[in-house]
């Protein structure tokens, strides 16, 4: 887009000073004395001087990123009334960080297939608990929580963080004790649903399950669990990471004047350990946002992504030049390279609103867009790759 304006209007430029200095340059009276002569030569100079200063800035404004394509608002995944309820944000002139926030807070109340809010996930004691995080890319301030328990708006936790704290990250118990503090109501996130899913876990010999070189063999057993005498490789099976139980919301949000927000939200891992923390409150891995670059956001197999933080080295690739399905590629191939049974995906905004995505070991990728260029809510479908072992 700002190579196409930036030759656009160079050719514009070209062809209105040509025609200036055709017109200055053919004097009515042949007879001009070279007073005049003179004269004429410092108005075609200033004019010159005019009409390239003026369309140069134009240029450079088209080469810094201002773009038709914004606002913009797009999130991981059809889940696509989050999607315009941000979008809607935007439009009654709310602030990039308050749109974001509402759009992860309605997937959240809505209980995005089940990945994302309440009522799902149980860990091995069949509690729910939530990981969120909000970034602003102008200042790069964080707030996120980390397995909270009690309190349904996370994302919006998060925020609270953000504002109220001069901290990052704040986990557990004592991240539900602050947001009581900040007015959240505690609640149950349990559900029907949820303990249904966890009774289904245990009748099934706990599987699947995160443990490893533990006693009894945590394969055929719910335990307890006690260390293994001899550790095996730190080795990683895969974990059955698909769509149906791992659609975290990441969300980037960039406003008409080029703030980039992002945020995640999302329940985390079905059956994990108590206390386990994915990568979507992980600044850089699950979400990361840069008014220079752009913003990204994962979703898949955390434990996996967060070691490679691959939202982070997509925006740093769009601040680089890269284009966004380029700089998602790039952030995930190390990813598939180390472990080839990965699943997750990556979708990337660039500051001009450029989207594009990458994903590997599901078979396809939704993400959804609002914009000016389309009505609705559009929901992008990309295909996976799988690496070759």
């Amino acid at each position: 887009f700002r190579c196409h304006v930036t030759s656009g209007l160079q050719v514009v430029y070209i062809r209105v000073l040509s025609s200036f200095q055709a017109r200055l340059g053919s004097p009515k009276n042949s007879r001009m004395d070279s007073r005049s002569s003179s004269q004429m030569k410092n108005i075609r100079n200033v004019s010159a001087i005019f009409i390239s200063t003026f369309i140069a800035g134009i240029i450079a404004a088209g080469a810094n990123g201002k773009s038709s394509n914004l606002p913009i608002v797009v999130n991981t995944w059809p889940f696509t009334n989050a999607t315009q309820a941000a979008w809607n944000a935007l439009q009654m002139n709310l602030s990039a960080a308050d749109s974001l926030v509402i759009g992860c807070s309605t997937c959240e109340a809505e209980q995005c297939d089940g990945t994302v809010g309440f009522g799902g996930s149980p860990d091995e004691h069949g509690e729910t608990t939530l990981d969120a995080m909000i970034m602003d890319g102008g200042t790069l301030a964080v707030g996120a929580v980390g397995s909270l328990r009690g309190i349904k708006n996370a994302i919006g936790v998060a925020r609270a963080v953000m504002d109220y704290t001069d901290h990052t990250l704040l986990v557990g118990y004592l991240a539900t004790e602050f947001a009581v503090e900040m007015g959240f109501k505690t609640e149950s996130l349990s559900t029907n649903r949820s303990r249904q899913m966890h009774l289904s876990w245990k009748k099934n010999k706990c599987q699947p399950n995160f443990r490893k070189n533990v006693v009894p063999d945590p394969k055929t057993s719910c335990g307890p669990y006690s260390p293994r005498r001899t550790r095996g490789a730190n080795d990683r099976a895969s974990k059955g990471i698909s769509p149906s139980n791992h659609d975290t919301i990441g969300m980037v949000v960039i406003d008409s004047a080029g703030s980039v927000w992002a945020g995640t939200s999302t329940n985390g891992a079905n059956n994990k350990i108590p206390g386990r923390v994915g990568d979507s409150p992980v600044m850089g891995a699950g979400a990361y946002a840069s008014n220079k670059g752009g913003g990204a956001s994962a979703t898949g197999d955390g434990d996996i992504m967060m070691r490679f933080l691959p939202s982070f080295r997509a925006v740093l690739e769009m601040e680089r030049g890269a284009a966004p399905e380029v700089a998602a590629k790039v952030a995930m191939t190390p990813i598939a390279e180390h472990y080839p049974d990965f699943s997750g995906a990556l979708v990337a905004v660039d500051v001009s609103g450029r989207h594009g995505a990458y994903c590997h070991g599901f078979s396809w990728f939704s993400y959804s867009v609002a914009s000016y260029a389309n009505s609705t809510v559009q929901v992008v479908k990309v295909p996976c790759f799988k690496q070759k072992k």
